[in-house]
């Protein structure tokens, strides 16, 4: 028997992770936090007009939370080579297993962080990021949908990012 394969998620996957899932759990990873860190040239934004995605971008004392996604038993395989794909479609993430702790014990999770050296990593004061993310479009719709989705699944499930809530009104304004 294998041991299950559990998913990290703290932005899109949150709310549309792709694969099936058989258990679900609030989860936090520490050492690194959720930021809009990562020009997103395909499924937010353009080659010629980058968006931006969330990545986990690593800082001494951080925290983010999240949830902890167990793949259904039988699907690792088609699960890994979906989020490869998803995930990877540009280098920028790099594919860690991290520990996440959970309401019912520490496990290892697989996870996409940022790749600090990565072209695409950037930081951005607020303000810019919300000019960014109120006009962006790419492969997989608007930014301001993804960032909005986002908010509004983490409030759903009780996580509070008052970055990204702020963002989100900012963006609202902006739009």
């Amino acid at each position: 028997m294998h041991a299950p394969l559990w998913v990290f998620g703290y932005g899109s996957l949150i709310w549309d992770p792709g694969f099936p899932v058989a258990d679900r759990r609030i989860a936090t990873v520490t050492g690194w936090h959720r930021s809009f860190c990562m020009r997103s040239i395909h499924h937010r934004g353009t080659v010629d007009a980058p968006g931006l995605v969330l990545a986990l971008d690593r800082a001494d004392g951080a925290a983010c939370t999240g949830v902890a996604f167990c793949v259904q038993p039988g699907h690792e395989a088609a699960t890994l080579a979906a989020l490869r794909e998803r995930e990877l479609v540009s280098s920028a993430y790099l594919e860690k297993t991290l520990p996440v702790a959970t309401p019912d014990g520490p496990l290892d999770a697989l996870t996409y962080v940022i790749d600090p050296d990565h072209v695409q990593y950037c930081h951005l004061e607020l303000e810019e990021q919300a000019r960014i993310i109120a006009t962006a479009t790419g492969g997989r719709g608007a930014n301001r949908d993804y960032l909005w989705s986002t908010t509004t699944h983490l409030a759903d499930l009780g996580i509070a990012d008052p970055d990204l809530d702020w963002l989100a009104d900012r963006v609202r304004a902006l739009a």
